[in-house]
């Protein structure tokens, strides 16, 4: 028997998403979360503790001072880095503790 329904799975996924927003903005929380260690290198993970997204603002917390100065002083393009390895505007700001 022969289905005549057919959908692309990308377009279903879409629609899926349309629908439940508060899904989608999660699941793109957890991108972002995961691409720190993409976008930094696991130099910077080994100065890592946590890393969480709340109100469209990244936390990150680190062992280092020196890093974390460092970090501080490029922090708008590490949040034009992160969104655009996410592929769009997850978040706004950097606090990095």
């Amino acid at each position: 028997m022969k289905r005549n329904n057919s959908q692309k799975l990308g377009d279903l996924l879409r629609d899926f998403f349309e629908e439940n927003s508060e899904l989608y903005d999660k699941m793109m929380e957890i991108r972002i979360q995961r691409s720190w260690k993409e976008v930094l290198g696991p130099m910077v993970m080994q100065y890592t503790r946590t890393v969480y997204v709340r109100d469209k603002v990244l936390y990150v917390y680190l062992t280092s001072s020196v890093l974390r100065s460092e970090l501080i002083l490029c922090r708008e393009e590490l949040v034009k880095s992160l969104n655009e390895y996410a592929g769009s505007s997850v978040i706004k700001d950097i606090v990095i503790r």
